[in-house]
């Protein structure tokens, strides 16, 4: 028997589904809420704070250092203080809800005499850094006293990615590959191949360089890059006549040789005969360790080093050279030993670096470096420090480059190592260990060997030769959400960074004339970086408040476009599609019709991000056939191993599954697989559709097309006079009231003492009070007749009486658009699909007269009207009730200072408020100089400039609110 709880047993519903529930409903909102928690990190002490939010940004720019080095300010912690007016103030006065941040910065002088940098003196102050805007309970932000919120962000995650042109490019439809390095803040490093097959790179998508040049800057010679991408072979010269090639048998299939392949005197492989895979396992049982081959089987292969006359000294022949016969003859005459030379195929081994080698105009490492310098500054004087200052802060240092922790694990498993940890710059082994500093000694101790531009190439090359497959950037293992605590991150930081560069001049000036941090600091830049993000960021918006459904959906939207992402105009079809991956993770339903179609997207139910950002879905597992109730959230990367039946599945009382064949997907693809393979099932049938989607009863019986228009369209429902319940729901009614936060739910149990419209007095259970000061009386003031961002009424109802005895999370009232605790967006109305003398042709619909008696579809909005006076040139404007050249009639809506009194009702150019303006003294008529005379007063000099109700507008006056500016 379930037991239902005080709201529940108002209305009891009964579930008719077939599968029973596993998962709740999870908190909708928790993508806002979590996400500027951790930004925030208001409840953790200041030595416990994780690296994340306004915490990291702090650790990132802070300490900062004089020129000198004599001086330097760090950081020692931060506080939020008390926001000066509570939600409701903020709402009506026009204020931003936010709380002053005061961080703790330490000035440290160093000793200039002194050579151990002895320390003069510390001085430690409280900073005042600007405000920072608070989010209320229900994920908005309260900017200038309108309700906004910060969309989430689905954008390309940093990493690496390989791709292809699709044969766009070449009239050939050949496909060039490519590969490119996206970090979280910095340049873009791109490698591509060209139709010629020579691979080159793009520093921020600038002019293409031969990749050599890149290499050769980061100090490789070209034996070693040759050494690092090709296997050798090597052949031994015999003094005479012929060469003795040391046989690695696989190198030889699929070549054809124009001489007998023989072990002893056993041929294997006749002349002109293709050597294939049978033949290799011959030579290998064989154990053919070396093989006489005659002169012009060397000539014309490629040299991988520089050959070198051992008497002399004298050059005979560059790396990557090709070998002609001159040259054989030289080494014969110098009594070169052996050669080693490139194992290059057309099949599966190109010749892809030996042919950009040739094309590379520089030998040396500053040659490199200064070309890179003329591509990145062309018309500037390139110096030896000027060009190696540039290129290591493009890819090597952490204030100009960042991968994040997404990137490097991304970069890390794309290039097939097992450590997902790493540095946030490109690591590179040669390039590190010949800088001589103390950073890239830590580095070079920590990773030794590794390369990580060296390792992208050789990635890309396999892909090249056939081994390896490029990416989907669509899948959503490649694009992550950004939701408000990060992108505030960011604001905050680059507002530090314009901090820093001030501070940097002025902290010379500190080292001689003692200034404090106050005066180093000037809080305006980050200041104005936050108010310009919470005020006019593309995704900052004005929620959408039309009902609680339309600000669930609002806050739970996930937007491809904003700063960094894409643009509506060159975003292509595959960008929008519904994509194998977004199953469980993005609502395929709820997206605009429109300009914007695909891009900005829903989260699906029970979706969530993890510690990374991408989006995962809940799974209960399966074993052996038999399904547990054991939840495992995976997202699309980790999705892709597993078979994962669907949640209508059929399964027996132990829950074993018992169709011989169970509908699956596996990597993308929809299939039939028996019970003991499968190792995932879904949770529920809801999973794969957002919250509105899932307010559908029977959504799958609906065209595609509609399903998208009835989703969308619930958002626009106006909350009626009186909500009425739906008949038949889906389930979530329930949940989508209680997290948008419209409806008041108890936060303890207790009694009901009293109650009226506006408030309701709880007495809480002795269990519940807490110690100290806590009474053990919880008051809720409802909110009456207010108006919404979109105009319409936010009105609170109780609904319990004095001596309810309730429990936590019970629903106390109601608010708009709710019925008992419930998501109620419209009226249960007794339709008839049936002709009626043309007046319901097409479209057209016949109402009942009781329609609009029984106000079943009236609804109220409220309409602000604000009237300021102002000081003109000529004077001061003026409210007053005084007004020339009105009736009586006019006025008899205004109380003695000329301002509308509550409850009057009013219709279009009635008066709301009286007000005068001063106008220029003018040539007086006679009349008006006889009127001068006899009343002494001047009844010219003031016009009628009164705030009237606009036409097509009529209504009662709620509210009447007065504001004046002190002093």
């Amino acid at each position: 028997m379930t037991s239902y709880s005080f709201t529940e047993k108002k209305r009891i519903r009964k579930d008719f589904g077939k599968q029973r529930s596993i998962l709740e409903v999870p908190f909708l909102l928790a993508i806002q809420v979590d996400s500027y928690r951790e930004f925030l990190q208001e409840d953790v002490e200041p030595n416990k704070r994780k690296d994340l939010g306004l915490h990291a940004a702090l650790k990132s720019v802070f300490p900062i250092s004089s020129y000198s080095g004599n001086a330097a300010l760090e950081y020692v912690g931060y506080k939020l203080g008390q926001p000066v007016f509570d939600e409701r103030e903020c709402r009506q006065r026009g204020m931003s809800y936010g709380a002053p941040l005061r961080v703790t910065v330490r000035l440290v002088i160093y000793d200039r005499e002194s050579s151990t940098k002895a320390i003069k003196y510390v001085k430690e102050q409280e900073v005042y850094l600007g405000e920072i805007p608070l989010m209320t309970g229900n994920g908005t932000f309260i900017v200038n006293g309108t309700e906004r919120v910060i969309v989430s962000q689905l954008h390309r995650s940093p990493g690496v990615f390989f791709d292809h042109d699709r044969g766009k490019t070449h009239s050939s439809g050949k496909l060039l590959y490519s590969a490119r390095i996206i970090p979280y803040r910095g340049s873009w490093l791109d490698f591509e191949f060209d139709p010629k097959d020579a691979l080159f790179t793009r520093i921020d998508r600038r002019r293409k360089l031969p990749v050599s040049i890149l290499l050769r800057a980061l100090g490789y010679s070209n034996e070693e890059m040759l050494a690092e991408f090709f296997e050798i072979n090597t052949f031994h010269i015999n003094p005479d006549e012929g060469v003795q090639l040391e046989l690695v048998p696989e190198r030889l299939r699929g070549e054809t040789l124009n001489f007998d392949l023989a072990d002893g005197d056993k041929v294997i492989v006749e002349a002109g005969k293709r050597i294939t895979a049978r033949h290799v396992k011959q030579l290998e049982a064989a154990g053919v360790a070396a093989l006489a081959v005659p002169d012009d089987y060397l000539v014309g292969r490629i040299l991988s080093h520089d050959v070198v006359d051992g008497s002399t000294g004298e050059l005979l022949a560059n790396a990557n050279d090709e070998i002609n016969e001159d040259q054989l003859a030289a080494f014969r005459k110098a009594g070169v030993d052996a050669v080693g030379t490139l194992w290059v195929n057309d099949l599966d081994r190109g010749p892809y670096l030996s042919n950009t080698l040739r094309i590379d105009p520089t030998k040396t490492q500053l040659e490199a470096l200064v070309e890179i310098y003329r591509m990145m500054r062309p018309g500037e004087p390139p110096t030896k420090e000027a060009a190696q200052n540039l290129f290591h802060n493009l890819f090597f240092t952490f204030e100009r480059y960042d991968l994040s922790t997404v990137g490097r694990m991304k970069f890390n498993r794309r290039v097939g190592r097992k450590d997902v940890l790493g540095e946030s710059v490109l690591y590179d082994k040669k390039y590190f260990a010949e800088r001589n500093d103390e950073e890239s000694k830590r580095l070079v101790a920590e990773h030794a060997d590794t390369s990580d531009i060296l390792e992208v190439i050789k990635v890309l090359t396999e892909i090249r030769n056939g081994r390896g497959v490029v990416d989907d950037i669509d899948h959503l293992g490649n694009r992550r959400v950004r939701s408000v605590g990060e992108m505030a991150e960011n604001v905050f930081r680059v507002g530090l960074v314009r901090v820093e560069r001030a501070v940097k001049e002025r902290l010379s000036m500190a080292e001689s004339e003692g200034l404090t941090p106050q005066e180093l600091i000037n809080a305006k830049p980050v200041a104005a970086a936050i108010k310009e993000f919470f005020g006019s960021s593309q995704l900052s918006q004005f929620m959408d408040q039309n009902n609680p459904l339309s600000e669930v959906t609002h806050k739970r939207r996930v937007s491809a476009l904003g700063p960094g992402g894409l643009t509506r105009e060159r975003a292509g079809f595959e960008v929008r599609d519904v994509h194998p991956t977004h199953y469980g993770r993005v609502c395929t339903i709820e997206t605009p019709e429109g300009p914007n179609i695909g891009l900005i997207n829903s989260l699906a139910v029970f979706a969530r991000t993890n510690q990374y950002g991408f989006l995962e879905t809940p799974y209960r597992k399966v074993l052996d056939g038999k399904v547990s109730d054991d939840v495992e959230y995976l997202s699309a990367i980790e999705e892709n191993e597993y078979v994962i039946a669907q949640a209508n599945a059929l399964t027996d009382a132990k829950n074993m599954l018992t169709e011989q064949f169970v509908p699956c997907r596996f990597q993308g693809e929809s299939l039939l697989k028996p019970p003991s393979e499968v190792h995932f099932m879904d949770v529920s049938p809801m999973q794969t559709v957002s919250v509105a989607a899932a307010l559908v009863p029977f959504l799958e019986h609906d065209d595609a097309n509609r399903a998208l228009m009835g989703a969308n369209m619930q958002r626009q429902a106006v909350p009626t006079l009186r909500s009425q319940k739906p008949l038949v729901g889906t389930g979530i009614e329930r949940a989508v009231a209680r997290d948008s936060g419209v409806t008041v739910n108890a936060l303890r149990g207790g009694v009901i003492e009293q109650i009226d419209a506006a408030r309701i007095v709880v007495k809480v259970n002795e269990a519940e009070i807490g110690g100290g000061t806590d009474a053990g009386v919880d008051i809720y003031n409802l909110i009456k007749y207010t108006r919404s961002n979109q105009n319409t009424c936010i009105n609170q109802r109780p609904l319990v009486n004095v001596g309810d005895v309730i429990a936590r999370g019970d629903v106390l009232a109601d608010g708009p658009s709710t019925d008992i605790g419930e998501l109620a967006l419209g009226q249960n109305m007794l339709i008839a699909f049936m002709p009626w003398n043309g007046y319901n042709f097409e479209d057209s619909i016949l109402l009942s007269e009781r329609v609009v008696e029984e106000d079943r579809y009236t609804t109220i909005h409220i309409e602000e009207l604000t009237c300021v006076a102002r000081d003109t040139k000529l004077g001061p404007e003026e409210i007053s009730a005084d007004i020339p050249n009105v009736s009586e009639q006019a006025l008899n809506r205004l109380d003695e200072s000329g301002v509308v009194y509550i409850g009057a009702e009013v219709r279009a150019g009635d008066i709301m408020v009286g007000k005068v303006t001063p106008k220029g003294e003018s040539q007086l008529t006679p009349e008006e100089k006889l009127l001068r005379a006899i009343f002494g007063e001047k009844a010219s000099d003031v016009k009628d400039s009164s705030l009237r109700v606009p036409p097509g507008m009529d209504g009662t006056v709620i509210d009447v609110q007065v504001f004046t500016r002190d002093g």
